[in-house]
Parts: C-alpha cells; sequence; structure tokens
C-alpha cells in the first residue's frame, strides 16, 4: 500500500536530489529518508530512483508517481485543514430537521446564537413531523432532529428512541381553545375534557388527531372532527369562526395570534416530551454537539415548563 508519507518523501527526494538534502528539507535523518522509499518501492514493486555518483534521478515509473503525488497530497492538505476547521468550529455543517412548533420557536434563537458565535457552520432546517423526522435521521437526511411524543400514552416500537442520543428540551402542555363566545370562556378553573363531549373538533396533525381521539376515548366519548389540519393558525381561525373546539401545545400558541379564542385549561392533562435527537456518533461532531447545547438553551427560553422528563 502506498502511504502518504511516502509520497511526501518521494517528491523531497526528487526536489532536491539526494537523501541527506531530503532528510534536512523533512526535517529528519538521512536514514529515516532511506527506509521509507525503500519502503516504497516495496509497495511499488518496481525502482523508483536511479542512484547516480551525483544525485539520483527518477525512473519512469518514480517520474508518474511524482506528477500524481502533487494532486494527491494537495487533496490531503485539503482535507486535513477541512477536518481541522470542521474539528474546531470554523466550518462544517448541521442539518436540522424539526416540527412545525419547534421551527418557529425553539429553532430561530438557535440558529442565531450558533451563527453569532460560528458564522463559518451552515445550518439548515427542514419541516417534518415525527415519526418521518426520526426516520430522516436515521437514514442520513439530517444530522439533528427535534420530536415530540405524549408522556400519557405507551410508545409504540416503531417509534422508539432506543437507538438514538435522547437530549431532552421541555415538557409543553396542551391547552384548550373554545372560541371567544363559548359558554366555557373566561372559565378560570380548569375544564374537563369530557365537557366538551358534544362539541365539533378540529383536530391537527395525524399523530396528534390519533393522540386526541385516543384521550378521548380515555373520557368516555367519541370526538366528532369535522376538520383537520396541521397548520396551527388555520386552527386558530377555525375555532375563531366558531366552527368547533381544539386543543393545542402551549408551545404552538408561541408563534400564532390568538385571536377571536380563548384558552382553556383542560383536565386530565396532556403533555408532551420535546427533544433533540441525533445519532451516536454524530453526537461527537463539534458542531452537531453545540447546535444541541443551544437548542437546550433556547428551551429554557420559552415561556413553558422546563423539561421535567429526564428519563427519555
Amino acid at each position: 500500500m502506498i502511504e502518504a508519507r511516502h509520497l511526501r518523501v518521494l517528491r523531497a527526494v526528487a526536489r532536491t536530489g539526494s537523501f541527506s538534502a531530503a532528510a534536512r528539507d523533512l526535517g529528519c535523518t538521512q536514514p529515516a529518508v532511506s527506509q521509507q522509499m525503500k519502503a516504497l518501492e516495496q509497495s511499488a514493486g518496481t525502482p523508483l530512483l536511479v542512484r547516480g555518483p551525483r544525485e539520483m534521478r527518477l525512473t519512469q515509473a518514480g517520474e508518474a508517481l511524482v506528477r500524481h503525488a502533487a494532486g494527491i497530497i494537495a487533496g490531503l492538505t485539503a482535507a486535513e485543514e477541512e477536518v481541522a476547521a470542521i474539528a474546531g468550529l470554523r466550518a462544517g455543517r448541521v442539518r436540522l430537521g424539526s416540527f412545525p412548533s419547534g421551527s418557529s420557536t425553539l429553532v430561530p434563537s438557535a440558529v442565531a446564537e450558533m451563527r453569532t458565535h460560528h458564522p463559518g457552520t451552515k445550518i439548515s432546517l427542514v419541516e417534518a413531523e415525527p415519526p418521518r423526522s426520526v426516520d430522516m435521521l436515521r437514514a442520513g437526511d439530517c444530522d439533528i432532529t427535534l420530536a415530540f411524543r405524549y408522556v400519557d400514552l405507551p410508545t409504540p416500537s416503531e417509534e422508539s428512541w432506543e437507538d438514538l442520543v435522547v437530549r431532552p428540551l421541555l415538557t409543553d402542555r396542551l391547552v384548550g381553545l373554545v372560541p371567544a363566545g363559548h359558554r366555557l370562556a373566561g372559565r378560570e378553573e380548569p375544564v374537563a375534557i369530557g365537557d366538551l363531549a358534544e362539541e365539533e373538533w378540529i383536530a391537527g396533525c395525524p399523530r396528534c388527531r390519533r393522540h386526541l381521539v385516543e384521550v378521548c376515548e380515555r373520557a368516555g366519548f367519541s370526538p366528532r372532527i369535522d376538520f383537520a389540519t396541521d397548520d396551527y393558525p388555520a386552527v386558530v381561525g377555525l375555532v375563531a369562526a366558531g366552527l368547533g373546539v381544539a386543543v393545542l401545545p402551549q408551545l404552538a400558541l408561541e408563534s400564532v395570534r390568538p385571536k377571536g379564542v380563548a384558552v382553556v385549561e383542560v383536565l386530565p392533562a396532556v403533555e408532551r416530551e420535546i427533544v433533540a435527537l441525533t445519532l451516536p456518533d454524530l453526537a461527537h461532531v463539534p458542531a452537531v454537539d453545540m447546535m444541541l447545547g443551544r437548542l437546550a438553551r433556547a428551551a429554557l427560553r420559552q415561556g413553558v415548563r422546563p423539561d421535567a422528563a429526564a428519563h427519555a
């Protein structure tokens, strides 16, 4: 096997004309140069140098190897510099995946901080709801993904995070939305979800919709879902128009103007655990580790209860 260090020695010998001059140029001993050239000729399977009385000259094979060595060493040097830049956070990339309410609340300040402190790091974002976003992480389509799961329900085996690095961020409670003129608007005490059994419902993403149905069924009724959308402003608009009631995560309300609706506390309390996920190998990449830290800081700045579910 031809090694890069041997190619560097060959280039030095070709440039200086002798082992001793090459040794001085490389800052090593003449015997070390001789040994490395012998190893290179053994790897190549043919002589690379002709030793003359005054200087050495390259054989045809040696000339060919030196010609290719320039590009090989230049590419290797560039790679070494790029890796060093990534390790020192002077460069690199972080590809984020996130569900919409995470994209509008946690991601912006985390990315802004990252760019301020490490402007050479390229950061991109793609939106996807779990479990699709988690599948994207495992497939190599992103480096970090924000995900959530409901703490009051068993986790399906296909949605396990056991093979991933889990960074708990916060616990997000769901609240009820009713039209501003609704009979329960302005109520200070919590509203039992069973009190909304006769209402028309507006549901969210498929996963949220499934969870809503399960919560309602445990309360003894099946919700009548007339509208379904994963667009939170649309949910607020539909509720404000008197077309139904809904439950939304508090995090989602951070980026939506709840005009024309009233927010009520619902019982039983429904919470979702929000985390940042990455692969074990990626967790050791400095840019990824730093971004995980920035996301955790962003979560602490949110006006929702800090994570209490560090058991993830």
